[in-house]
C-alpha cells in the first residue's frame, strides 16, 4: 500500500533528514513539498529543501510550493540558527540547483491537491502549521477531505523546548495551529512525548556509514556532517551529545503507524498567555465528551532508529 504525502518542511537539520526519508522510504508517493519559514528564513527553506531534493536523487517533477514567510498575526519570532547552523544545514554547503519552485502558493497547492485527491492524501507538516491555517481559511472543506493530518508538534507530557511548555513548531504560530486543531480534520500529534525518546547517537552514524550502499557515499557524508553540528547544538542546549529525529518520525508515523502508542485527546493550543502562549492542552479532569487528535505517548524508538538507517543507506 503507498501513502500519498504531501510534506510541509522548514528545512533546517531534521527537516533535511525527512526529506532525504520520504524521497527513500518504500511505501511513499511524495505528491508534493510546501516550504514555509520556521527554523530558517522561506527563501533559505527553500533552497536548502531544493538542494536536499537534488541529494537525494528525487525526480525532476517533483513540486516545490513556497508557502508562508512569517506567522499568521504576530511578529516573526526568531530562527533557529543557533541549533541548525548559519544556513540551516549546519553550514554545510550542497551544490547549486537548477530546480525551481512552482508559481503556486503553497496554500493554493494544498487545497488543490486535496480537492484532487481526498482521502488519499496524507498531510505531513514538520514545521509551523501556518501554510495548512491559510489553506483552511480558504477552503474550510479540505478538513473533511484528507486522510489525515501528521504533525510533528506539541507537547503533552513532556516539556517544551522553546519555553517551558511550548514546543517550537507550535509556538512560532500558535493562532496558525489553533484553527488547524479546532477545524475537525483528523490529526495525529507526533510531538515531545516520543520524539525526544528517538535520539541519534554517533554509533548510528557509523552505522549508517557502514550500511551505506554504492551511490549512497555522499548522502551519508552528508548526514554524518549534519548530525555532528546537531550532536554539537545538543550538547550545548540539553547536556547529552546526540540528537532526536524530531521530523524523520512524523514521516515515519505517517507510512508505519504502529511505531507509535496514541491516546485520543482534544487538545487546545494556548494563543494568549504571556508565558504559555503555543502549549498544547488536554483538560484531563474528566473523560473528554469529544477529541480532536491522537497524541503520540509511546514510541519503538530502537525499532524507527533501525528502520530510520536502513531508508538513509540505500542508494
Amino acid at each position: 500500500m503507498t501513502t500519498r504525502i504531501i510534506l510541509d518542511v522548514d528545512t533546517g537539520i531534521d527537516d533535511a533528514l525527512a526529506l532525504l526519508y520520504a524521497v527513500k522510504a518504500d511505501g511513499i508517493q511524495l505528491e508534493g513539498i510546501t516550504t514555509g519559514m520556521g527554523n530558517v528564513s522561506l527563501a533559505q527553506a527553500t533552497l536548502n529543501t531544493l538542494q536536499v531534493l537534488d541529494l537525494a536523487n528525487a525526480p525532476a517533477e517533483l513540486p516545490v510550493a513556497m508557502g508562508a514567510e512569517r506567522p499568521l498575526f504576530r511578529r516573526m519570532p526568531h530562527t533557529a540558527e543557533f541549533i541548525h547552523g548559519p544556513n540551516g544545514l549546519g553550514g554545510f554547503e550542497l551544490p547549486a540547483t537548477t530546480r525551481k519552485p512552482i508559481d503556486e502558493h503553497a496554500a493554493d497547492f494544498i487545497v488543490r491537491k486535496a480537492n484532487e485527491l481526498g482521502r488519499e492524501l496524507t498531510l505531513v507538516f514538520v514545521g509551523r502549521l501556518t501554510n495548512l491555517a491559510l489553506a483552511l481559511a480558504k477552503d474550510p472543506s479540505i478538513a473533511g477531505k484528507v486522510g489525515r493530518l501528521v504533525l510533528m508538534g506539541g507537547a503533552l507530557d513532556a516539556p517544551g523546548n522553546v519555553t517551558p511548555v511550548a514546543e517550537a513548531n507550535i509556538w512560532g504560530d500558535p493562532d496558525a495551529a489553533h484553527i488547524v486543531f479546532e477545524s475537525g480534520m483528523p490529526i495525529t500529534m507526533v510531538g515531545l512525548d516520543v520524539t525526544m525518546k528517538t535520539v541519534m547517537l554517533e554509533r548510528h552514524i557509523e552505522q549508517l556509514k557502514r550500511q551505506a550502499a554504492d551511490g549512497a557515499e555522499a548522502q551519508a557524508a552528508f548526514i554524518e556532517a549534519i548530525l555532528q553540528f546537531y550532536f554539537r547544538a545538543y550538547e550545548r542546549q540539553n547536556g547529552f551529545y546526540g540528537s532526536p529525529l524530531h521530523d524523520p518520525l512524523a514521516v515515519a508515523v505517517a507510512l508505519d503507524p504502529t511505531l507509535v502508542r496514541t491516546e485520543s485527546h482534544y487538545i487546545r493550543v494556548e494563543t494568549r498567555g504571556e508565558l504559555s502562549a503555543g502549549a498544547t492542552l488536554s483538560d484531563r479532569r474528566r473523560a473528554p465528551s469529544a477529541t480532536n487528535t491522537d497524541v503520540c505517548v509511546d514510541v519503538e524508538s530502537e525499532r524507527f532508529i533501525e528502520q530510520f538507517i536502513r531508508v538513509l543507506a540505500q542508494a
